[in-house]
């Protein structure tokens, strides 16, 4: 999982409540166990007409709007299902930073799982951020600090420690396994020097 300390870009507003995981990667596109690739399917449904074609109204389909990694949504994003393939196919995309006043509470867990730092900000917080993609100007995340910068201002955030302390470091469910090896490789001799006949059943 890459690291997350910094990010600047313009970023992209979707005022939309209730942005679901079907809505994010729709369901034919999940198939695939591979992170990557899901990108070009990314909010399919708004993006593309009936003929496959890009919508050109469609925000994420313009310029500069279609290489910002920080995405700015309508509360309660991601609910839904529970697919994985929702962060991935942002991810994908480009996207690293989301910013709404709510999320559902699985896709909000996956989104440190993947790389993806999902921020919560008040919908005053939300509008004025909202602005600056608007008129195409950057802003910026400092994780380690826990701030956001745009113009002049700065807004401030809250973070878990421990997810905070994943996302620095690029650490994910595997990794936080690889780094208590020696000590599941400990346990797993004294259980088999405990109890040899699980290791040893012929039956």
């Amino acid at each position: 999982m890459q690291k997350f300390n910094s990010l600047t870009s313009i970023p992209v507003y979707l005022p939309i409540v209730n942005i679901d995981t079907d809505m994010i990667i729709p369901k034919q596109f999940l198939k695939t166990i591979k992170r990557t690739g899901l990108g070009k399917n990314l909010f399919f449904e708004m993006r593309y007409d009936d003929n496959g074609n890009e919508i050109k109204d469609f925000i994420l389909n313009q310029e500069p709007h279609n290489q910002s990694k920080i995405l700015i949504a309508g509360k309660n994003f991601g609910c839904g299902s529970s697919r994985e393939h929702a962060p991935w196919a942002l991810l994908d995309f480009g996207i690293t930073c989301v910013i709404s006043s709510s999320y559902a509470d699985i896709f909000y867990s996956n989104c440190f799982k993947n790389g993806i730092l999902p921020i919560i900000l008040p919908e005053e917080k939300i509008k004025e951020l909202s602005e600056y993609s608007k008129r195409k100007e950057e802003i910026s995340i400092d994780l380690k600090k826990e701030k956001i910068i745009f113009g002049n201002n700065e807004i401030k955030f809250d973070i878990d420690p421990f997810k905070k302390k994943c996302l620095l470091e690029g650490l994910d469910d595997i990794s936080l396994s690889l780094a208590k090896k020696e000590k599941i490789t400990t346990f797993e001799e004294n259980l088999k020097n405990s109890k040899p006949w699980i290791f040893n059943d012929k039956n």
